[in-house]
Parts: C-alpha cells; sequence; structure tokens
C-alpha cells in the first residue's frame, strides 16, 4: 500500500493498512531518564525489519509514515531506516527521536513532493534552517537560506546616517570615505539662554531637510548627525576630507534685560551648499554644467581650479546668523541704536 499519513495521534491508534499487531504487553519498568511523558515505562527493542509504515515520536510530535518516504532522498533518515542501522522502538512500535518535533512535520513534507511553503516569520525560518541541517535535508536547507538572505536585503535601510560621538569619532569617519560629506550638528540640550518662540519649529525643520536630502543623495554623499557639539544647530560641509562651508543657524538675541536663543532655518542656503559640495564627488569629476549654475569652487565655473590652488590658504565659507540687539540702551528720548 502506497498510501501515507502524517500527523499527531495516539501510539495506541490502529495502523492503517493492517500493519503487524504489536506483540505481547511488557511489563512496566521504571521511567527511562528524558523518556517522553510522566511516569512512562519504556523497554526498547529493534525496529521490525518487515514494516511499511514507521510510527515516530519526535520530542512528543507523533507522526505516521512509510519507508519510502523516509528513504526517497539521502538523509540521515534514510540512513536510521534503510536497514543498516539499529533503529529501537518502545513498547508501542514508537521510534523515539529526541529533538522538537515543531517542524518534523515540514521535514516529511518535504521529503514527500521535494518542495513546502517556507515559514514567513525570520525566526521559525531560523529553526526550519536548524531541523534541515540536523537531518541533513540539503535541498530544504538551502531553501531556508536563500529566503534568510532575500529577507535580510529586503530590509536593508535606503540610507545609513553615523551618528558621531565624539571628535576623533568624526575624524575616523571623515578619513574613511571619498563621499563628500554634509554633518549636522542638533544639540537641542545646550541651551544656555532660553528659546524663542519659534526656535523648537526651525530645530525641526533643520532635522527635517536633512532627512530629505539624506534620502535625495543617499549614493552619492555621506550624511552624519552630531548631538555633542558647542552650537544648537549648525551644518558642515567636506569635501575630500577639509571643510569647505559651514552655516550655523544659531543666534543670541539680546532682548530687554535677558538673553535669548534663536534658531533659524536658511533652507535656500543650505541647499545651495549641499549642491556645491557635489563638485568634490571623485568618482565623477567636476561637473561644469554644476561648476556654472553654483559659481565655481574658484568662481569661474571651475576654469580657475589649477596646481597653484594648493598653494594657496585654504579658506571655510562660514555663514552665521548675525547676532544683534534688539532693545534700547540710549537714555531717555534718543533714537535706539541696533548693533551687529
Amino acid at each position: 500500500m502506497s498510501a501515507e499519513a502524517t500527523g499527531a495521534g495516539s501510539p495506541a491508534a490502529p495502523s492503517p493498512g493492517g500493519p503487524e499487531p504489536p506483540g505481547p504487553a511488557l511489563a512496566p519498568t521504571p521511567p527511562t531518564p528524558g523518556a517522553a511523558g510522566v511516569g512512562a515505562a519504556y523497554d526498547l527493542k529493534p525496529l521490525s525489519p518487515s514494516s511499511k509504515y514507521v510510527k515516530l515520536n519526535v520530542g512528543g510530535s507523533l507522526h505516521y509514515t512509510t519507508l519510502q518516504t523516509l528513504t526517497k532522498q539521502d538523509t540521515m533518515l534514510k540512513a536510521m531506516f534503510s536497514g543498516r542501522m539499529e533503529v529501537l522502538t518502545d513498547s508501542e512500535g514508537w521510534v523515539l527521536i529526541d529533538r522538537s518535533g515543531r517542524h518534523f512535520g515540514t521535514i516529511l513534507n518535504y521529503l514527500r513532493d521535494g518542495s513546502v511553503p517556507l515559514p514567513e516569520g525570520p525566526r521559525e525560518l531560523g529553526e526550519l534552517l536548524g531541523e534541515a541541517r540536523y537531518y541533513l535535508v540539503q535541498g530544504l536547507a538551502e531553501d531556508c537560506q536563500l529566503a534568510l538572505q532575500q529577507k535580510s536585503e529586503s530590509l536593508s535601510p535606503l540610507c545609513l546616517i553615523p551618528m558621531v560621538t565624539s571628535p576623533r569619532e568624526e575624524q575616523q569617519l571623515l578619513a574613511s570615505t571619498s563621499k563628500p560629506v554634509v554633518k549636522l550638528l542638533h544639540n537641542r540640550s545646550n541651551n544656555k539662554y532660553s528659546y524663542t518662540s519659534t526656535s523648537d519649529d526651525n530645530l525641526l525643520k533643520n532635522i527635517e531637510l536633512f532627512d530629505k536630502l539624506a534620502l535625495r543623495f543617499h549614493g552619492r554623499l555621506l550624511f552624519l548627525k552630531d548631538v555633542l557639539g558647542d552650537e544648537i544647530c549648525c551644518w558642515s560641509f567636506y569635501g575630500q576630507g577639509r571643510k569647505i562651508a559651514e552655516v550655523c543657524c544659531t543666534s543670541i538675541v539680546y532682548a530687554t534685560e535677558k538673553k535669548q536663543t534663536k534658531v533659524e532655518f536658511p533652507e535656500a542656503r543650505i541647499f545651495e551648499e549641499t549642491l556645491n559640495i557635489l563638485i568634490y564627488e571623485t568618482p565623477r569629476g567636476p561637473d561644469p554644467a554644476l561648476l556654472e549654475a553654483t559659481g565655481g569652487a574658484a568662481g569661474g565655473g571651475g576654469a580657475g581650479r589649477g596646481e597653484d590652488e594648493d598653494g594657496r590658504e585654504h579658506r571655510v565659507r562660514r555663514i552665521h546668523v548675525r547676532r544683534h540687539i534688539t532693545h534700547d540702551e540710549r537714555p531717555h528720548g534718543q533714537q535706539a541704536v541696533f548693533k551687529d
């Protein structure tokens, strides 16, 4: 008979097709350490070589199948049930395998059909991979490895943004990349003075713009975040390991009898400096159209960049919000003076 069935059941259930009746009952013996079931008694005996059907107890999960299924592929189960090894059963004819039975049904289905639906979760996939390796089911193990690899690749982030936690770490990151670098320093806890009403909104707008730029240019620029600097909000732009420009978005407002910290959001200036830094992409080389559109590193569409550039002192374009006084310091009756 070629019909096969696999599933949990009672050890006393009759075998389909009229398998051999169990032998005479044996006297109970003390429980074997590690045996399935508390208080269960087992007398182990060899598996009958003439049996066409096999009852398997895998970690308490009961399965009923045929020798044809177990020996169909070159696995550890084929070595166990091909007659080359002695297989022991309990008093009711169940072959005991000391493994978790959670995925054993999937193992049997793969032996029958050559393919099975794989679990969706990576944890279940990893468990099934471990069982496939234990039973030496090579094809199923390869399928599980491929599925895990595909899930890992699909979960990879679009871009990675390192968080700078020390000056040394920043130097290492700058030295390890050939890409231009855009760094945003946002240190909200560095609040020496009280904030103005719109400063928090502007700080969030700077962070949001940074995220948008990181998604747009993630393949061409390296984006860093810094949370340890002295400024509350400051952009830095690096090309070929050197700082090219800086946009500081923090200013101090001197109001009546107190000082306030103000955060600006110079969106157009930040976007302009991001485009300027693309000139320093080493694989692509200077783009004449981009140099002309942005004014060029030397102010002449890139034509002025020559060998003598390295001899000139390197200058960083620093754009800072102007610090100003907004209250009247003059005596009463005189015109107010605003100082830079």
